[in-house]
């Protein structure tokens, strides 16, 4: 029995020394990270062990009002992102592809892109990788029960989820992060 005790005490020391040792080795790393990293990672965990899905886990999901049609949350979308000075500048009826090469109705399924290019030129001038947040989209599907949704990316990741952006690229993609949120709630009640 006493050989087990010291056996489980020389382990629980070494464990402790490990960790002591990984923390003072990444402390510089690890300070430089935005100080919301751990409650975002804490979500996207939180998400991903509920639906056991990472691509849910990632994405925002808003219910559309019963009663709108896809065509009222489109020209919601529309008027919400000029007025929140973001510019319109495309959509992608992918239902409409689906059913001119199947031949087969397909439910509604639609990816609009919204703009910024001052905010899409700071991203671009910090990372070209950024440019895969580019322009930013939401999608406007129906369900399999004929249900509207709304869906974008979780920018949450983007903006906390690594080392700290600089103060002024923070705050624009802070602000394109709200907008996307808010145009997302306005259109799922059909607000212009």
């Amino acid at each position: 029995m006493s050989f087990l005790r010291n056996l489980l005490a020389l382990i629980g020391l070494v464990v402790v020394v490990a960790v002591v040792a990984a923390w003072i080795a990444l402390r510089p790393t690890i300070s430089q990270f935005d100080p919301q990293l751990p409650a975002v990672y804490e979500q996207f965990a939180e998400k991903l062990i509920q639906t056991g899905d990472p691509g849910v886990a990632m994405m925002w999901a808003v219910p559309v009002d019963e009663g709108l049609s896809p065509e009222d949350v489109v020209e919601s979308l529309k008027s919400l992102a000029t007025s929140h000075n973001f510019l319109f500048v495309g959509q992608s009826p992918f239902s409409k592809q689906v059913e001119a090469i199947t031949g087969e109705k397909y439910r509604y399924v639609n990816f609009l892109s919204f703009c910024d290019a001052r905010i899409g030129k700071q991203m671009l001038e910090y990372r070209d990788q950024y440019s895969g947040f580019m322009p930013c989209r939401i999608a406007l599907v129906e369900d399999r029960h004929g249900r509207l949704w709304l869906y974008s990316m979780d920018l949450d990741l983007m903006i906390h989820g690594g080392k700290e952006l600089p103060p002024d690229l923070k705050k624009s993609a802070l602000r394109v992060r709200q907008t996307i949120k808010e145009m997302m709630a306005g259109a799922a009640k059909g607000e212009f």
